[in-house]
């Protein structure tokens, strides 16, 4: 199997979240050198993360003017079908929105077959240097318990752990682009010229992003993922980072205008992983679907779950 890096890129919308396509890595994925992070110092940032602080801290609160940023995971005013789940399933783990090539492009429109995990998911939080220790803290609460409640939805061994780690959670900050450079080295040596560009000089549009390696062919198990947030967030913006970043990096990599309550739309509606999407992932790990089938083939299981799953939540 030769592994390659998935798939597509959002720049819509407020919120843009992208997992990067990078169609340039050919050679097996090596196990990552563990390159230590400098600890946390007392550190002044510069004005230009301070100018984008200011910014990101302005569109949060222009956000919730609108009623957007939802954290009550959907409601009454949201309601949804199981003929609903089942498409918005199928649109979201089946295709790509946006994928990375000389430039960003759209997809082909055509659907990919099922990819998920199969080892067991250990994931790492790191920082870069500009990160407080009172931040770290928060960051690190925030990520275990994430990570706790996907694996109790999915069922999929999942926990936070520094050891053999095959999802890394990266915050860093405008200050910390030439301090993180080895790591992103360490942790994606196949990476394209191209995006390794983008990650040196992140778009202010641009929050967070996740980079997941699958397994190309017929069988496109999920052997790594590395997932980027911006330490300048305020707090609400950068745990909707973590929540759709990592939930991505589980296997649902594509975005829906028709998906709601999601956190996989454009919208901007909802900031945390909602009901519906909780659906999603216990779709796309029950055991009823294989790693490697086609939308077709996967479509009356899926749609017999999702009959299943609406019918439990009334």
């Amino acid at each position: 199997m030769v592994p390659r890096i998935l798939k597509f890129c959002l720049f819509a919308g407020a919120l843009s979240a992208c997992t990067l396509a990078d169609p340039d890595a050919r050679s097996p994925n090596p196990t990552p050198v563990a390159l230590p992070l400098p600890s946390a110092q007392p550190f002044v940032p510069s004005q230009q993360s301070e100018a984008i602080a200011k910014y990101y801290s302005n569109l949060q609160a222009d956000l919730l003017v609108q009623d957007l940023l939802r954290t009550d995971g959907g409601g009454p005013d949201s309601p949804y079908t199981s003929t609903m789940l089942a498409r918005n399933f199928e649109r979201i783990a089946f295709y790509d929105e946006h994928q990375i090539g000389a430039r960003l492009e759209a997809s082909d429109g055509g659907a990919r077959r099922l990819a998920r995990w199969t080892a067991p998911i250990r994931v790492k939080i790191e920082f870069g240097p500009s990160v407080s220790d009172n931040q770290r803290q928060e960051d690190k609460a925030t990520v275990q318990a994430f990570v706790s409640r996907l694996s109790g939805i999915t069922g999929h061994p999942m926990r936070v752990s520094p050891m053999r780690s095959n999802f890394h959670v990266l915050v860093i900050g405008e200050d910390d682009r030439a301090a993180m450079q080895p790591r992103f080295a360490a942790l994606l040596p196949n990476l394209s010229r191209i995006n390794q560009s983008l990650l040196q000089n992140l778009p202010r549009d641009m929050h967070c992003l996740i980079i997941v390696n699958h397994a190309d062919g017929p069988m496109p198990t999920i052997q790594s993922a590395v997932a980027i947030v911006r330490a300048e967030h305020p707090d609400l913006l950068r745990k909707s980072c973590f929540h759709e970043e990592i939930a991505q990096g589980m296997g649902l990599m594509n975005d829906s205008d028709q998906a709601r309550p999601s956190i996989f739309n454009d919208d901007d509606e909802f900031a945390y992983l909602t009901s519906h999407d909780e659906k999603l992932l216990q779709m796309l790990y029950d055991p009823r679907l294989n790693i490697g089938m086609s939308a077709t083939e996967a479509r009356p299981i899926v749609n017999e779950m999702a009959l299943a799953l609406t019918a439990e939540s009334l």
